[in-house]
């Protein structure tokens, strides 16, 4: 069955309109509350948000929605995801929200709920969920209504998890390294973590504003920290998303290092040290070809996902891998947190530069990746990957990449869009295959 409001990360949208309106967010605190009140001890949920303007909004709706069931509130303020996922944990929560439309533009919003155990509901959670969201919650008694306070401390104890996943006997001593906190939630603690372990820091975004986050700024704008690297001279540059949980670098000489290249470079590192789980990471099928050959040349095994960090980590604790990610930056190291966390990440990227003593242009790009080209196609409704005329053509591409690339073709799970991906050693052939599915794909919609 389909969800309703519950996409692949959550529930997300532009702020006040449907579904991310004040009156959701109480529903959604009212439900996710109802769901998890199980047993006789007092329940508390942890809520975390980014640095958007609506956050305080949906912040107090979600207050009001779940202490009218019940349930005692923590707030932590403006912090990571994984720091959301880990004081839930850390604290013996029974939920924890974060308030986040990660790397999305300031008018948007989302929901993101994690379970006791610090990760991401399941699917069963979510549709119960959604079911308590349609019907009528049953409101706890006069007396046993919850409270809310704010933890003062918080970003305190997620600054000392980060670092001491970082190796003990290395530091940072002189490295200069440029930290973009994309003016979201890490724009405190990520300069802080990385100062502390003896880095001289250079921040950029890290003045948010409500309206500023991820605007020009952050791993899905790195142009800045391209240019703040070179001027600066520094060694290598950092880039988390509005609500940290994905990075992007950039190497001295200002090029970008995505996030293939990073799980590489990991895992590799970790293979030599014979920390690596089960021989192999898990990728989604977005990560690029080249990464597989790379892997393949070392006896690492690459398990490929559907797009989303959920699916990555399902396979991770489904077949006991402890590194895996997406191209995008989201990297999932599962010996230290239980979701993505750009910070972690990027420290476990610094260990390798400062013992290898190579300069992070030629420790980082670790192999050429294929030429990969994606396009959208929009349409207005149907389903037009289940026309004849579009399954002809995709297997005649298929047919045409087999052993020479990659096909990627999926909807969007946010939008009503084809997303057409493919991959291989020749880019005109790439080009005209993407090219002709799409032509199709248009034909099909109408």
């Amino acid at each position: 069955m389909a969800r309703k409001y519950f996409g692949t990360d959550g529930i997300r949208g532009a702020t006040n309109l449907s579904p991310m309106t004040a009156a959701m967010a109480m529903k959604v605190g009212m439900a996710a509350g109802a769901h998890f009140v199980r047993g006789d001890h007092k329940h508390r949920v942890v809520i975390g948000k980014d640095t958007r303007l609506s956050g305080y909004m949906l912040e107090n709706a979600m207050v009001a929605g779940f202490t009218s069931v019940g349930m005692d509130v923590v707030l932590v303020g403006p912090m990571p995801t994984p720091a959301v996922a880990m004081l839930t944990q850390s604290m013996r929560a029974d939920l924890g929200v974060m308030i986040s439309a990660s790397h999305n533009p300031y008018a948007d919003n989302g929901i993101k709920l994690f379970g006791p155990d610090g990760y991401k509901l399941s699917d069963a959670d979510e549709m119960a969920i959604e079911a308590l969201i349609d019907g009528e919650v049953p409101l706890a008694a006069s007396p046993d209504i919850g409270r809310a306070r704010r933890v003062e401390d918080a970003r305190g104890r997620y600054i000392h998890f980060a670092k001491s996943t970082f190796p003990e006997h290395l530091r940072l001593d002189g490295l200069k390294i440029v930290v973009d906190c994309a003016n979201g939630a890490a724009y405190q603690v990520a300069p802080s973590a990385l100062w502390e372990l003896g880095a001289d820091v250079i921040a950029i975004g890290t003045t948010p504003n409500g309206k500023n986050i991820n605007d020009g700024v952050g791993s899905t704008a790195p142009q800045v920290l391209c240019e703040t690297v070179v001027a600066s001279g520094a060694a290598i540059g950092i880039a988390l998303d509005g609500d940290a949980d994905r990075l992007i670098v950039v190497d001295e000489l200002g090029h970008v290092v995505d996030g293939d290249q990073l799980m590489a470079t990991i895992a590799s590192g970790w293979a030599r040290r014979g920390r690596l789980a089960n021989g192999g990471l898990v990728a989604t099928v977005m990560s690029n070809l080249g990464l597989e050959r790379h892997l393949a040349t070392q006896g690492i095994k690459l398990i490929r996902t559907k797009v989303g960090d959920r699916y990555v980590l399902e396979a991770m604790r489904a077949q006991g891998f402890n590194v895996g990610g997406e191209q995008s930056g989201h990297i999932i190291l599962s010996d230290y947190a239980t979701t993505g966390d750009g910070l972690v990440a990027a420290l476990q990227i610094l260990a390798e530069l400062v013992e290898s003593g190579m300069p992070a242009s030629k420790l980082l790009h670790r192999f050429e990746p294929l030429p990969q080209l994606l396009k959208n196609v929009r349409f207005k409704g149907g389903k037009p990957l289940e026309a004849d005329a579009v399954k002809a053509v995709i297997a005649e591409a298929e047919a045409e990449l087999d052993g020479k690339g990659r096909l990627v073709i999926r909807p969007s799970g946010t939008e009503p869009v084809i997303r057409v991906m493919a991959e291989g050693d020749d880019p005109v052939q790439v080009e005209r295959v993407v090219d002709r599915i799409c032509d199709a794909v248009r034909v099909a919609a109408g």
